[in-house]
């Protein structure tokens, strides 16, 4: 047993979902061997997390000893599109406001030390390089993440300032702590924010937060659209629907948790 490899039941599952993470849009497939170097394991224990894997059908073989991400993941998919929570109390909402800003709409949420897009709804000229379901942003850049950010709890912003000051410095969000939590305040008192060009020239985003009943965020509700290309969308007007579409699904959350 190497010394990364952890000798307990939790710490051995966690190694072994490690290998999840591996795969990416630029390697899809991977070899055993590189799986087992990757985890730094010893090739006994790396074979037996692989089989456990593809065992649950979240590892499928595409030849011999090679491997990409199996089937369950889909079936998954499929059973989260069908019952998440956000997701269904977002039905109809985000092409409503669509029809309203004539661009793109996303649902996020977050994910880790990020947001990850979890529904999107698209119209005419989007602008490029788009934020699509499954996609990971930065926890600090863009008004969708920002938002999220915002209204998460106490302890926890506590927890990613620890960790993160040096990215959160780098976002313009503060050099200390008091001024981290003095501009998240502004954010959460606005109840949205808008953002210019955080991630593609000229592209405005607009975001407001999906919030539970502690007024924490579930997640957020965004729309973007390029200055050049539409001049005709009102940023006003764009403010208020997208805070009346993060409200509807926040309220809709709610009334499904009290019926």
């Amino acid at each position: 047993m190497t010394a990364l490899e952890p000798s307990d039941g939790a710490g051995s599952l966690a190694k072994a979902f490690q290998i999840l993470d591996l795969f990416t849009e630029a390697d899809p497939v991977w070899s055993t061997a590189a799986i087992i170097e990757a985890l730094e394991t010893s090739r006994s224990t790396g074979y037996r997390y692989i089989k456990t894997l593809h065992d649950a059908g979240l590892l499928t073989s595409v030849s011999n000893g090679y491997y990409s991400l199996g089937p369950r993941i889909i079936e998954m998919d499929m059973q989260i599109r069908m019952t998440d929570p956000l997701l269904l109390a977002s039905h109809g909402v985000l092409e409503g406001l669509v029809d309203t800003i004539g661009h793109s709409a996303l649902l996020c949420t977050a994910y880790r030390d990020s947001v990850l897009c979890i529904r999107e709804c698209r119209a005419p000229l989007s602008p490029v390089n788009r934020f699509s379901r499954g996609q990971r942003r930065p926890l600090f850049q863009g008004a969708v993440s920002k938002v999220i950010l915002a209204h998460l709890p106490h302890h926890r912003l506590k927890a990613i300032y620890s960790r993160q000051s040096t990215e959160v410095e780098n976002a313009g969000l503060g050099s200390t702590w008091s001024d981290f939590r003095a501009n998240l305040g502004k954010i959460k008192r606005d109840g949205y924010l808008l953002t210019m060009g955080e991630f593609n020239p000229g592209v405005y985003g607009v975001a407001a937060p999906v919030l539970n009943h502690q007024r924490t965020s579930l997640g957020s509700v965004g729309v973007a659209w390029d200055e050049k290309e539409r001049r005709d969308v009102e940023v006003e007007r764009a403010v208020l629907a997208v805070k009346q579409a993060a409200m509807t699904i926040s309220q809709r959350l709610l009334d499904e948790q009290g019926s």
